[in-house]
């Protein structure tokens, strides 16, 4: 009797040597008493298979994610927090990944946005020495993991553009252990590190550009308390291209005279997703097991997120905006937000972390959203969102600790209720302060008016802003630099 669909696939060997072999078992032993192992008990501890033919990328990230032991701050099933490949969609829909595969550069974007601190290389940015040294410092070590971007074809396996860890390295022969998280298809085996190198030294048809490697660890502290940028929407690549691209030459092509000429020019003309192009990290929690109390955890983080929004409400640059936005109401009705509004975006995108996910939810998830100021243990008042929400037809509520600055709001939020208005983060103002902040310092560059260039440059530095803001500024850059890595590719591996 036929039966349908594929069992595994042979392992052509050589190149390979089956890890379970013989062979791959005395590599394993001279190897482990080399000292170029120490990686692989971590993650073979961690390691899952893809739960799509497309997880390649997301499987792999995730295997590394937990055996660094990196917590996801939102939970995978019950209550228990934890990576799984189908919770890794914060730069790319998963419908679109398990269509397509992820590019290169949206795993490093990925593995940055949940906590990892990440160096990505592709081969013509590398060398193949470097290459082995990387790969021997973290065989040697549980505190980084190498990641491979390759072409299967030129190990003789089927298949194209791939992803998976390496799992350990034998100096004397040359020799990595690749992790293949595509378990169902090949276990994991040896191969030269030259050839891995080869494999990686291809070029990816859908990207235009050289697969590569990543080396991924911990940070110390987490890189962001308060910012992250959302490429999940289809609009990201406009805003990105936009803020990198077109607002330096458009600043290189116009005559600017001062800074409230130069706000026009760089958002009047901007991308309609530009205000969803910034997210804030969100303290969520169930009504029916929070009350009116909060953890110490989230009465630091939260102390913490306002002395951030404090900082950024005292720069230069604040201050030219909520002037410009104060000015351009008339014409600039994108901008502008109410308290309401502001409460039922945080809303959804606390309900969108509560589900353990961050895809789109439906318009009315979010209602009857309510914003009231609670004492919570002796501390300062804090700003609690309560909303109720419907994913997949259950109605639940949910409270949203929000940060709150004591700096007075300019108009733009206060058209409804003055008596209300407390500085409520996330605001108009200071998101479009934080963009700014962001962009590389070239950005200005082609400004002609010398007096008005030495004046933004001192504005948008961030040598003189405060560690924790120009903390969350680098943060932001260096999002932005993963997601650039790969602007104009559409696809990659599976």
């Amino acid at each position: 009797m036929a039966m349908a669909g594929l069992y595994r696939r042979a392992l052509p060997s050589p190149p390979a040597i089956e890890f379970a072999s013989p062979e791959g078992k005395q590599l394993f032993t001279e190897a482990l008493g080399e000292g170029t192992m120490e990686g692989f008990f971590k993650l073979i501890s961690y390691y899952q298979t893809q739960s799509e033919p497309a997880y390649c990328g997301l499987a792999t990230l995730a295997v590394i994610l937990n055996a660094l032991a990196i917590d996801p701050g939102r939970t995978w099933k019950g209550p228990w927090r934890w990576f799984d490949d189908t919770m890794l969609d914060c730069c790319e829909p998963l419908s679109k990944i398990k269509a397509e595969g992820i590019t290169f550069g949206k795993v490093a974007c990925l593995a940055y946005c949940n906590g990892a601190k990440v160096e990505a290389f592709r081969t013509n940015e590398s060398s193949i020495d470097d290459f082995r040294r990387h790969v021997i410092s973290c065989a040697s070590s549980e505190d980084c993991h190498v990641i491979s971007s390759y072409h299967r074809g030129v190990f003789k396996q089927t298949g194209s553009g791939h992803f998976s860890p390496i799992g350990g390295y034998h100096a004397r022969k040359d020799l990595v252990l690749i992790l293949d998280v595509a378990r169902f298809k090949y276990p994991p085996h040896w191969v030269p590190l030259a050839l891995l190198w080869e494999a990686m030294d291809t070029i990816d048809k859908a990207t235009g550009h050289p697969r590569g490697f990543m080396i991924i660890s911990r940070f110390h502290k987490a890189p962001s308390v308060l910012y992250t940028v959302s490429c999940r929407h289809e609009g990201w690549s406009k805003v990105a291209k936009y803020l990198t691209e077109d607002v330096p030459h458009r600043l290189k092509m116009n005559d600017v005279k001062d800074v409230e000429n130069l706000l026009s020019l760089v958002f009047k003309s901007a991308p309609v997703d530009l205000k969803e192009f910034i997210k804030w990290v969100a303290e969520v929690r169930r009504q029916d097991v929070a009350g009116v109390s909060s953890s110490e955890e989230e009465k630091a983080r939260l102390i913490i997120k306002e002395e951030v929004l404090k900082q950024i409400k005292e720069t230069e640059i604040f201050e030219h905006i909520n002037r410009w936005l104060g000015s351009e109401i008339s014409v600039c009705q994108g901008y502008k937000q109410t308290l309401p509004e502001i409460a039922a975006n945080v809303c959804c995108q606390g309900a969108q972390l509560l589900a353990g996910q961050l895809s789109s939810l439906d318009e009315t998830c979010c209602k009857e959203t309510n914003v009231v100021l609670v004492q919570a243990g002796g501390v300062s008042p804090m700003t609690l969102v309560s909303g109720k929400i419907t994913t997949n037809g259950v109605e639940q509520g949910i409270d949203m600790l929000v940060p709150s600055s004591q700096t007075e709001p300019r108009n733009i939020l206060c058209d409804f209720d003055r008596s209300n208005c407390k500085g409520m983060h996330p605001s108009t103002a200071d998101v479009l302060t934080v963009i700014l902040l962001a962009l590389p310092q070239h950005t200005w560059s082609g400004i002609k008016e010398e007096k008005l260039l030495t004046q933004l440059n001192r504005c948008v530095s961030i040598e003189n802003i405060p560690s924790l803001l120009q903390q969350e500024v680098l943060h932001l850059r260096r999002q932005l630099h993963f997601l650039m890595i790969d602007l104009h590719e559409p696809s990659a591996s599976g």
